[in-house]
C-alpha cells in the first residue's frame, strides 16, 4: 500500500464539457449512492509492492510537469488508481480523462460549473452524494467522476466512445472521446513490467 500528501494543482477555468442531467430511476440511483459510500483507505491493487512501485514510479515521472511535488504526485496517483479500479475502469484511461477535462487541475470549474480534476457536475452531489460532499476534495472528485464514467459505460453496453460522449455532454460528435483515448493510448499508455531471468548454459 503507497500513499503521500494530498494532490495540489492550480485553479483554473476548464474548457471540457460537461455531464447532462438525465432522469435516474430509484434503483439506479440507489446502486450510484452505494458506489459514492467509500471511506476505505486507498491502496495500488498490484499483485506485488515491486509492480506498485513500478507503476507509481512511471505515472509519477510522466506527471511531473503539472504536479512539482513528488508526494502529492503519489498521493493523487494512488488515489485515482484505486478509484479507477474500484468502479471497474483502467487508470491509465481515467488519467487521459483527466488531462483532457481539467488537465490535472484540482481546482478548474467550466463555464457550465463543472468542478474539479474530472470536472463532475454539482447536481450529481444532489443525485447520488451527500449536501457535505465537495467535489475539489481528491478522492470525493475522482470517485464521483469514475462512478458517473462506470454508469455511462454501463448504460452503453460497454462502447467508450458513447459512454465518454455521455461524460462531456457530448453524445454524437467524435472530437472528445477521439481526445480522451489519444491522451490514454499515447501519454498514459502502461504495460506491467515483468523480470525475466537470464537462461542457463545447460552444458555446464
Amino acid at each position: 500500500m503507497l500513499g503521500g500528501a494530498l494532490a495540489l494543482a492550480l485553479p483554473g477555468a476548464a474548457g471540457a464539457g460537461t455531464q447532462d442531467y438525465e432522469p435516474l430511476s430509484t434503483s439506479v440511483r440507489a446502486t450510484l449512492n452505494r458506489s459514492i459510500a467509500d471511506e476505505a483507505t486507498p491502496f495500488l491493487a498490484f499483485n506485488t509492492e515491486a509492480e506498485a512501485r513500478h507503476w507509481l514510479t512511471a505515472m509519477s515521472n510522466r506527471l511531473a510537469s503539472r504536479i512539482s511535488d513528488r508526494l502529492q504526485r503519489e498521493e493523487f496517483l494512488v488515489s485515482v488508481h484505486y478509484e479507477a479500479k474500484r468502479a471497474g475502469l483502467d487508470p491509465q484511461l481515467v488519467l487521459g480523462v483527466i488531462q483532457v477535462e481539467s488537465n490535472f487541475r484540482k481546482y478548474a470549474v467550466s463555464r457550465a460549473g463543472a468542478m474539479g480534476y474530472m470536472q463532475v457536475m454539482p447536481f450529481w452531489v444532489r443525485l447520488i452524494g451527500r449536501t457535505d460532499d465537495n467535489l475539489f476534495h481528491l478522492r470525493t472528485n475522482l470517485r464521483f467522476g469514475c462512478v458517473i464514467l462506470r454508469h455511462y459505460l454501463d448504460q452503453e453496453k460497454g462502447d467508450l466512445f458513447r459512454a465518454l460522449g455521455r461524460y462531456n455532454g457530448s453524445l454524437g460528435r467524435p472530437g472528445y472521446p477521439t481526445l480522451v483515448v489519444r491522451a490514454w493510448q499515447h501519454d498514459w499508455h502502461y504495460t506491467t513490467q515483468t523480470t525475466v531471468s537470464a537462461p542457463t548454459d545447460s552444458r555446464s
